[in-house]
């Protein structure tokens, strides 16, 4: 039986390929963040913050990104929070 060496191309290819899609989780946590602030926050503020820690395990470039995405998951929740104790049980309104 022969031992052969790891082929490493195949290896820094996947790990590179494993970074980009952290980068990708982390876009994707600050924009479903964003958007959760204004609308469905209850669905997506546990979405990005999921991407967000998946993003910084998985080692991503844009942990700024990363970070800002699982602040505004959290915010979503708590707006979400504020918004249901200050309702009557009625739909939302301004006045």
């Amino acid at each position: 039986m022969e031992l052969t060496r790891p082929n490493t191309a195949s290896t820094s290819t996947a790990r590179a390929r494993r970074r980009f899609d952290a980068n990708g989780m982390a876009v994707a946590s600050f924009v479903l963040g964003l958007v959760g602030l204004l609308v469905m926050n209850l669905v997506l503020g546990p979405i990005a913050i999921g991407l967000a820690v998946l993003a910084l395990r998985r080692g991503t470039v844009r942990r700024t990104r990363a970070f800002l995405g699982l602040g505004l998951g959290v915010a979503d929740l708590v707006v979400l929070a504020i918004v249901m104790s200050t309702s009557d049980g009625s739909a939302w309104s301004i006045a």
